[in-house]
């Protein structure tokens, strides 16, 4: 509730008074101490414990990268903001986790100008340009991802684990050992090399921030207790990837099958950190585990019947544009409200 410049006169024998007017918004009225800033700060408290595995394992050219791409991102905000005569609010960090989020999706071995153009893509194309915080239809970082890979040999220079990359400059072919991901061997029909305690931890080939699922799942409990965010959309998404690929392996044993595919790739970092997207999943419990159901189905589906090995990052995108339905369709009924009979004819 807040005061209006605005005055009325009235008049009452002749006589004129002017009161103040004030601006109610309609119910529900919510009062809360969380904030855009305190809840990026938790985001970013439950991101580093996994980015900095991806550090260890991946070695300081994974530091510089991520120092890349969330000062790209939160410049590419100030001075889109500044263009478009918007207030600059790079201090709710919401820039810096979209940078984060995004080096955290990329190999060890990029250029470092693939997280300069990601940013941008992120910051000013999804977001800024349709409105900023918000009012972005899909998730910024992993809409860059996916437009990253119009560069598809540089976003697939994953390297082992272990070889730590510390240079600048990277020479994929002289300075760093390729190594197949564990998901581009069960895509092809085969168990990986590594076993399931190698995955639970991290000692594996892949993405910067996804190859750690103990840290990834540490720091999603860490969201849950501070209430950042619910189960339904983690548990439904990483639950119906579980039961699929439990119900139809691929090879090997079932249950080992399973493991493979719910650790491998991007799956936890996915379900935990950008399916919960405030501006993008629904708002509603029922819409909430809908689109998570949704995201595992079409991620096993591109898994399996796909020509790319992973799905997480387009079936996130594709259930984004369906949260505006799901919302729709899990509204519960308005207290008081009545349902219409339809006449007997």
């Amino acid at each position: 509730m807040k005061k209006d410049s605005n005055k009325i006169s009235t008049s009452d024998g002749g006589m004129s008074a002017e009161a103040e007017l004030l601006q109610v918004s309609s119910s529900p009225h919510m009062k809360a101490r969380a904030s855009t800033r305190s809840i990026m700060i938790d985001v970013i408290i439950a991101l580093l414990p996994a980015y900095i595995w991806g550090i260890c394992v991946f070695g300081n050219r994974a530091l510089l990268i991520g120092a890349v791409s969330v000062i790209s991102c939160a410049a590419f905000e100030g001075i889109t903001q500044f263009i478009l005569r918007r207030p600059v609010t790079i201090s709710d960090f919401s820039a810096c986790v979209t940078g984060l989020l995004l080096a955290m999706n990329l190999p060890v071995t990029v250029p470092l100008w693939i997280p300069v153009v990601g940013a941008f893509f992120a910051i000013v194309v999804v977001k800024q340009l349709f409105g900023g915080i918000g009012k972005n239809i899909v998730n910024p970082a992993l809409a860059a991802r996916v437009f990253l890979f119009s560069w598809a040999s540089d976003m697939t220079g994953f390297v082992k684990a272990g070889d730590r990359v510390n240079s600048l400059a990277v020479n994929s072919g002289a300075d760093v050992t390729a190594s197949a991901t564990p998901l581009a061997s069960l895509n092809s029909g085969a168990l990986p090399s590594e076993t399931i305690s190698d995955m639970f931890v991290g000692n594996i080939s892949g993405s910067i921030g996804e190859v750690s699922a103990i840290l990834l799942l540490a720091g999603g409990i860490y969201l849950l207790f501070r209430k950042t965010i619910t189960w339904h959309i983690p548990v439904s998404f990483i639950g119906t990837v579980a039961v699929i690929t439990y119900l139809f392996p691929k090879a090997g044993d079932s249950f080992d099958f399973m493991l493979y595919e719910i650790f491998a790739g991007g799956l936890m970092l996915g379900a935990i950190f950008m399916a919960t997207d405030y501006a993008t999943s629904p708002l509603t419990s029922a819409g909430r585990v809908i689109y998570g159901v949704g995201c595992g189905v079409i991620t096993v589906s591109i898994r399996y019947f796909g020509g790319y090995a992973e799905g997480v990052s387009f079936a996130v995108l594709i259930m984004n544009l369906l949260t505006w339905y799901l919302d729709n369709l899990g509204m519960p009924k308005r207290f008081g409200e009545t349902v219409k009979k339809k006449k007997e004819s």
